[in-house]
């Protein structure tokens, strides 16, 4: 009977030593600790991995219509690579249609806002050469109204 008592006393020290053990406190732990805890003063531990709930291949942080409506307006040039993850849509050289200059796109979607400060455009010339800033703009416009129709014919206001 004293040994099964015993033993339970054990288990339950054992238990109690376990769970102390998660606290995250060491030994000098007292108020500091809740200072320790805010997001800036946080340390990483290898726990951290595993506490992670979203799979990030999984995620994506671009706003639908702006990707939509920037491959619609810049259908003309021949797309390199997309990356809806990163948002990013790079195009090859490409004449629009009425124009005598070519150019490529580099198209990046920086937020899941449909805002203007979302969609980041580069437009270059051949050889790399510069493009106007009314160009660049117009491009950016003609994407953002693109993207407020598709918007609204989805009927999500």
């Amino acid at each position: 009977m004293k040994t099964a008592h015993a033993a339970r006393l054990v288990i339950a020290g054992l238990l109690c030593g376990g769970l102390a053990a998660c606290g995250g406190g060491g030994p000098n732990a007292g108020p500091q600790e809740s200072a320790d805890m805010r997001p800036e003063v946080r340390r990483t531990t290898i726990w951290d991995v595993f506490e992670g709930s979203e799979n990030p291949n999984t995620t994506v942080g671009v706003n639908k219509y702006l990707w939509n409506a920037s491959l619609e307006v810049l259908n003309f040039l021949p797309v390199q690579t997309v990356d809806p993850f990163t948002g990013v849509i790079q195009t090859g050289y490409g004449t629009p249609p009425g124009g005598g200059r070519s150019y490529r796109a580099t198209i990046k979607i920086a937020d899941p806002a449909l805002d203007a400060r979302s969609l980041k455009l580069s437009l270059q010339g051949p050889g790399s050469a510069a493009i106007e800033p009314g160009t660049v703009r117009a491009v950016e416009d003609a994407i953002l109204t693109r993207a407020r129709q598709l918007r609204i014919q989805d009927g999500r206001l």
